[in-house]
Order: structure tokens, then C-alpha cells, then sequence
């Protein structure tokens, strides 16, 4: 498994932004598709967004699209996620996702990942 660590996360007022960042260990963080995902209390966790090996191939969910871009760094082995025009249907905890073992899940399956980060929280207010 590969160890994932998310931070950025915090308060901020709707409309304004955040830039969530998930720095991993692994020695072929390269390869690795990875993703976004988010659960807020009393919800399953939901896909946000994920990024194949080479940064060419993103994907969004509906709710997202247009307003959160995702990215890479291959070699600082660290993916963002770029949210702007945050709502109050966006607090969540924000969760990083990598498929190291190069499962055949469709990239929005939270079955396609085996390693996950801790979380970090964001608030918005209205």
C-alpha cells in the first residue's frame, strides 16, 4: 500500500477557494492513477475527481465539474485539488485515493483504490 497524507483543508466563506494537496510515498507514484473523494456526516463517500499516471486524463464528477480542477506532480509524488466557487454543498471531509495495484474499476469506484489518506476537513460557510 502506498502511504497518503492530505492537507489544505480548512474554513472558508462560499465562493472563494481551496487548494487541497495529497503528498504519497511509493515508489511508483508515477504509475498510479489517483483520486479525490468526500463524504460529509450521515453520507456514503461520494468521487470528487481522478487523475491518470501521466496527468493527460482527468475526470469529475457532475457536481464539481467546471469549479475543481485536479493535477499532479510526478516528482514531488503529490496531487492537488484546485476548488473554486466552494458552496455549502462541499463541506466534507476530503479524502485522497490511490490505485497502486492497477485494479480494472471504473475510476469513479471507490473499489478501484486500495490506499487512502486520513481525510482533511472543509468548511464552507454561506
Amino acid at each position: 500500500q502506498v502511504r497518503l497524507v492530505e492537507s489544505g483543508g480548512g474554513w472558508v466563506q462560499a465562493g472563494n477557494s481551496l487548494r487541497l494537496s495529497c503528498a504519497a510515498s511509493g515508489r511508483t507514484f508515477s504509475t498510479y492513477t489517483m483520486a479525490w473523494f468526500r463524504q460529509a456526516p450521515g453520507k456514503e463517500r461520494e468521487f470528487v475527481a481522478a487523475i491518470n499516471w501521466s496527468g493527460s486524463g482527468t475526470y469529475y464528477a457532475g457536481a464539481v465539474k467546471g469549479r475543481f480542477t485536479i493535477s499532479r506532480d510526478n516528482a514531488k509524488e503529490t496531487v492537488y485539488l484546485q476548488m473554486n466557487s466552494l458552496d455549502p454543498e462541499d463541506p466534507a471531509v476530503y479524502v485522497c485515493a490511490a490505485d497502486a495495484m492497477g485494479s480494472g474499476y471504473n475510476v469513479r469506484s471507490r473499489y478501484k483504490y486500495d490506499s487512502w489518506g486520513q481525510g482533511t476537513q472543509v468548511t464552507v460557510s454561506s
